[in-house]
């Protein structure tokens, strides 16, 4: 297929950006069953797993050797036995050298195993886009659904890469830690650990408020992007209208909501790291007292007291630095939940039992009804046969639904009721692949790639030979658009092709849909952006490309469809006349009336 077709929904009012264009009503979704979803991306990453595992729990056992062999450094020389004191000293020195290396390797394999696993999680994201179903794209916002590919996978690399390895390694020394304290003196460790509670209870309170902020700052920030991508991407006719101060208007009210919202969140986050530094110097002053007064009564030495002061600090510090991750865990969790959501919906069924090609092109509609949205029909009891190789237009004003009938015949949308049938053979019953395979298709807004000429011409099959390449390009009048270009077919079309006019990119979209060779053409409007010579070039050309082809016409210029085999004109879903150019002029209906409007210059 040479390329996909644009749907009307919009006209029922389902639009690009679906019925509701106002914030979604997105729920945050169980973090637990989330967070165990991500952990099975690192299954296929198993080896690095270990890897980081073994390297933090060597710079974990290093860092709580340490104070351990400082405490006997101290003792040594209170009691002055300074023969003792070189032995342990170098041992020290073997420890901070370990935990030195160790921790440059857990950057190292945490940053490899990041990128790993996110680029999985990518890769299966735009997997699942591409394969998502027509009516998911044309009710989902395009620059959302970019958010969640860009910054929702940022924000998880972005935890795993630097977060990961600091949580193991905090729930390491924290085990590690209140071990070598319970060693040394149970009632200080007691006394130690009811601060711990506090700092409990503080985080819960804490982390319902970050969990709906953050989610909320990464809903808004997808609607953020999606207003950005649609005005850009529509910006001359932003400045044809004069509406620059309104769009900006516009996009300055979801900015609005983004910074407070922005804001709420980083506050609440921010003040976790204050609000743990404060329980845990409250915890100093506690292990500062009790211990000179157990020291003082002989229950502990010196050299205990050094080193209990450094595991109490040792102790905090990865509470503090756990409560500072848990923003990130939370804006990592929330952006794992949006992608979720993506890779959860249905995926487009183009399944079929038939998988052989289409030979003849014998089209039929029997009884079709259809809706985009329900209670909202738009196509009724629609009946129509298409011989193989007969050229038929379908005319009518905008709105009856004439594209929505090329979309169900592509199967980019399911039927209420009826069936559509090709060489016999019911379309629900035919692979998508099949199908689409067997179309050609030349849209009204024409849509090429930032690519080479040649590879956007190829585009339905890379292996067509230049000499056919050629030969179509002739055919269709772009070898003269592609002569003017720099380096001709290799030349690289910028922005899909904005450098361009939009006729010279319909030429070469119409260029295309030849080297596609089709068994059925369809053509959405094809030479609405041509001039009329141009026009009359094409159409020449065409009736070669024509030949043995069955053609479906959507026209509104009537002058382009006189020598169609039959022309079915449409209004409201309704099918209100057919019949040949000469027979429906003759009939002075619907379609006369359309021609002698168009005839008479008039808007139709």
């Amino acid at each position: 297929m040479s390329g996909a077709i644009q749907s009307r929904a919009a006209q029922q009012g389902f639009g690009r950006r679906g019925p509701n264009l106002g914030a979604p009503t997105e729920k945050p979704k169980d973090g637990r069953q989330t967070l165990r979803r991500l952990l099975g991306y690192f299954r296929p990453e198993l080896k690095y797993v270990i890897y980081l595992a073994l390297s933090v729990v060597l710079a974990v056992a290093a860092g709580v050797i340490a104070p351990r062999l400082q405490s006997s450094v101290i003792d040594d020389l209170v009691a002055r036995e300074f023969d003792a004191i070189p032995p342990i000293l170098g041992m020290m020195l073997c420890v901070y050298i370990v935990n030195g290396v160790a921790t440059l390797l857990q950057g190292f394999l945490s940053a490899r195993l990041g990128q790993r696993v996110i680029y999985r999680l990518r890769a299966e994201l735009f997997g699942k886009v591409i394969n998502l179903p027509i009516p998911y794209l044309d009710s989902h916002s395009h620059g959302d659904l970019m958010s969640r590919m860009t910054n929702d996978a940022e924000n998880v690399s972005n935890v795993i890469s630097s977060s990961l390895s600091s949580l193991f390694s905090g729930v390491l020394t924290l085990i590690g830690t209140l071990v070598m304290m319970f060693s040394y003196s149970v009632p200080l460790t007691l006394l130690t650990c009811v601060t711990v509670l506090l700092s409990v209870l503080v985080t819960r309170v804490m982390s319902a408020l970050m969990r709906r902020y953050y989610l909320k700052r990464q809903v808004l920030l997808g609607q953020l992007n999606g207003i950005v991508e649609e005005k850009v991407s529509a910006g001359k006719t932003v400045t044809a209208y004069n509406l620059q101060e309104a769009t900006i208007r516009d996009f300055a009210e979801t900015s609005d909501a983004l910074t407070k919202t922005g804001i709420i969140a980083d506050v609440i986050g921010n003040a976790m790291g204050p609000l743990m530094n404060m329980i845990n110097n409250f915890s100093f002053v506690i292990v500062a007292a009790f211990g000179a007064w157990f020291a003082l009564r002989g229950m502990i030495s010196v050299g205990v007291i050094s080193a209990f002061i450094i595991y109490s600090k040792q102790f905090s510090r990865p509470i503090n630095e756990l409560a500072q991750l848990y923003g990130q865990i939370q804006t990592a969790v929330a952006g794992a939940e949006r992608i979720f959501s993506v890779l959860d919906a249905e995926s487009e069924d183009k399944s079929g039992s038939r998988e052989l090609p289409v030979h003849e092109g014998v089209i039929e509609f029997k009884n079709v009804n259809f809706s985009y949205v329900p209670g909202k029909q738009v196509i009724y009891d629609f009946n129509l046969r298409v011989e193989a190789g007969k050229k038929i237009a379908l005319v009518g004003s905008t709105g009856s639904g004439k594209t929505t009938i090329v979309n169900l015949l592509m199967r980019f949308y399911e039927l209420d009721s009826g069936c559509i049938t090709v060489d016999g053979a019911d379309i629900r019953d035919i692979s998508c692949d099949v199908l689409r395979d067997a179309v050609g298709i030349v849209l009204q807004d024409s849509v090429l790639f930032t690519d080479t000429v040649r590879n956007n011409l190829k585009y339905a099959d890379r292996s067509i030979s230049d000499k056919k390449m050629i030969e179509a390009a002739e055919s269709s009048n772009c070898d003269k658009v592609v002569a003017a270009l720099p380096d001709g077919y290799d030349t690289v079309l910028t922005a899909a092709g904005a450098n361009l006019s939009q006729g010279q990119r319909q030429l070469l979209t119409i260029g295309r849909a030849f080297l596609s060779y089709p068994k059925i053409l369809i053509l959405d409007e094809a030479t609405s952006s041509v001039d009329t010579r141009t026009e009359k070039q094409i159409q020449n050309a065409m009736v070669e490309l024509m030949k043995n082809r069955t053609s479906l016409i959507i026209a509104h210029r009537l002058s382009t469809i006189r020598d169609a085999d039959q022309i079915v004109v449409m209004e409201q879903g309704h099918i209100i006349e057919t019949g040949t150019h000469e027979e429906l002029l003759k009939k002075k209906g619907d379609y006369y009336r359309l021609y002698m409007t168009q005839f008479a210059g008039q808007a139709t």
